[in-house]
Order: C-alpha cells, then sequence, then structure tokens
C-alpha cells in the first residue's frame, strides 16, 4: 500500500498512491504455522498471538489487553489440505482527526504553517474508505520469513496495470523486509514523509489498486532493493500468482474496528528494535493460508474507489 492511487513520488518509494478506496480485502496471505483445522472454527488470539515474546517479568495479561479479543470467520473456511496452513496478521489504520479526549499516540503532520493531528484508527478489511483518507498499513506474521508488497492500478474489466514492487525499498528500515513473531512491519515507515498514503483516484479509468503481498521463507533473488520503488515485469508477477496461490480464509477481531493506535504498537512500527509482546493487541485481520509446505506465500488486496471529502484538524 505504498502509494497513492496514482503515481506520487514519496519518501518510501516513487509510488506512494493515493488510493480512495473501499477497503475490499481479499487477502492470500502466507507464514509459518502448522495446519490444524479444516477452517470452520473460530480462530482464539493465543493462535497467532502466543508466537510472540511474552512481556518480560510479568505475568501474561492478555485476557485484558487487546489480545484478549475473540476473531470469528468472515470468509469461507478452509477446504481439507494435505498442505501446511500459515498465517498473517495486517491491521489497516485510518487517520481521523485527532479529538481533545484522545489519550494514545496520534501523528502529527506539519502542512505550512499549520501542524495537523491525526490518531490512527483500527478498520474492518471490508470498510469504506473516502477520497481523501490517510491510510497507514501494519503487517505481522508469527513466524520468520520475508515479505514483499507489490502494488498495481486496476482497471475495469479486471484489467491490471504495471507492478510496481513498493516495500521493500532502502528508505524503510534501511531496506531490512525480515518478518518474525511480534516484528510489525508498516507502511509507510513512521519516519517517511509523508507517513500515510493520501487515497485519490489518478485517472478517470481506474476502479482502483491490487496489492499483492508476499512472503518467502528466504528472500526472493533477481530482486533490486533501491531507495524508491522498482518496476516489475507483469510476467513475473503472474507467474508468482498462479505457482503460490493457496485457499484462504479470513477472521476479524471482535470489537477491533475503530479502536486507536496504542503506545505498543507505535513502539513496535517505529524501527522493529521493540516487539510485540503476547500482552499486546492482536491485529485486526488474521488471515490463514494452505499452502505447500516451504512454498513462498502471497495475498492480494483490492482496494476499491469511492468519493468524498475528508477534513483535517488543528493540532
Amino acid at each position: 500500500m505504498y502509494g497513492a492511487v496514482g503515481r506520487m513520488k514519496s519518501v518510501c518509494g516513487p509510488l506512494v498512491r493515493a488510493f480512495a478506496f473501499p477497503v475490499l480485502v481479499t487477502i492470500t496471505f502466507c507464514f509459518a504455522t502448522s495446519a490444524q483445522d479444516d477452517g470452520t472454527r473460530g480462530v482464539k488470539p493465543e493462535e497467532f498471538v502466543k508466537a510472540r515474546p511474552a512481556k518480560a517479568g510479568a505475568k501474561s495479561q492478555a485476557a485484558k489487553s487487546g489480545a484478549g479479543a475473540d476473531y470469528k470467520l468472515v470468509s469461507a473456511p478452509l477446504k481439507s489440505s494435505g498442505g501446511d496452513v500459515r498465517q498473517m496478521g495486517i491491521t489497516i489504520w485510518r487517520l481521523r482527526p485527532t479529538v481533545t479526549h484522545d489519550g494514545g499516540p496520534r501523528i502529527l503532520v506539519q502542512e505550512g504553517a499549520e501542524t495537523i493531528s491525526w490518531t490512527p484508527q483500527r478498520v474492518a478489511s471490508g470498510s469504506l474508505l473516502r477520497e481523501g483518507d490517510r491510510v497507514r498499513v501494519s503487517i505481522e506474521s508469527p513466524s520468520t520469513g520475508y515479505l514483499y508488497v507489490i502494488d498495481r492500478e486496476q482497471y475495469a474489466g479486471g484489467k491490471l496495470g504495471e507492478p510496481y514492487m513498493i516495500f521493500p525499498t532502502t528508505r524503510i528500515r534501511n531496506g531490512d523486509n525480515q518478518v518474525t513473531a511480534g516484528k510489525l512491519i508498516e507502511v509507510p515507515a513512521q519516519e517517511d514523509r509523508p507517513n500515510y498514503f493520501t487515497l485519490r483516484k489518478s485517472n478517470p479509468g481506474q476502479t482502483g489498486e491490487m496489492l499483492t503481498v508476499v512472503v518467502s521463507d528466504k528472500p526472493l533473488q533477481g530482486l533490486s532493493i533501491g531507495d524508491e520503488a522498482t518496476t516489475l515485469s507483469p510476467e513475473r508477477v503472474d507467474d508468482w500468482e498462479k505457482k503460490w496461490k493457496g485457499q484462504t480464509q479470513r477472521f476479524e477481531m471482535v470489537g477491533g474496528v475503530g479502536r486507536a493506535w496504542t503506545k505498543a504498537e507505535q513502539e513496535a512500527g517505529f524501527d522493529g528494535t521493540r516487539r510485540l509482546t503476547q500482552d499486546d493487541p492482536g491485529p485486526q485481520t488474521v488471515y490463514r493460508v494452505a499452502v505447500p509446505a516451504g512454498q513462498p506465500f502471497f495475498a492480494q488486496v483490492a482496494l476499491g474507489y469511492s468519493a468524498a471529502k475528508v477534513q483535517a484538524s488543528k493540532k
């Protein structure tokens, strides 16, 4: 989600596209855990969060935190599979104007002589977002791997534009794209300017954006990582999607929508040195994907456009 729905240069990479979308998330994430069941029962957060390190020097209080929330299945269950079932967590954050009683962390943006204050708030994967919305994305894996995010414009009839690898870039954590339990990856990074995506349609024929998120046990070969997004060949991306596609099911945190960004999430997403613990909030959406053991995984996130305007608040 790097970008802006149109091709806009950014410190995050050459395309920080301004997406204006109803977040229609159809994700197929791939990460590690063993196959457990046929997907007909709900995922409990401990299945995902227990992979994180325990909080140092304290008895777990997960039941009192966001980590103790339940999840409900919001997609079709997995069919029986002989492969692995792996998990990935993703949270879409919409920045809303900060209000007086907000007590958590916020994002301050300097616009000319004004300082604008925004509070990141959780959004469900199917939520409708407005043109002008500011959006951030955080991604977490319960196992070790390497993360890649590819962005393409989407047009009527399903036609896709040129693929750009918008993560990793050397502008985010110096190109470090490794994921592991409790390590939060934010796109764009907090130190980027801007450190959010502004959702905006880039041309009349465009209907949305398609994000493809790939995780591999080992770094993908033949990719060049620079300070801006890298153009990939459509043939290469199509080949990956054909080879690595897996059955996917999606779970949403019950009661998570609308929750504000916490200090723990802010600190974990900052530079990767602080990891989320079992007591910290879980991801808003958990994806489980059935794939052959050792195979890379991918998720496709379709972002469709809507039109509306958003007002900012001054500090």
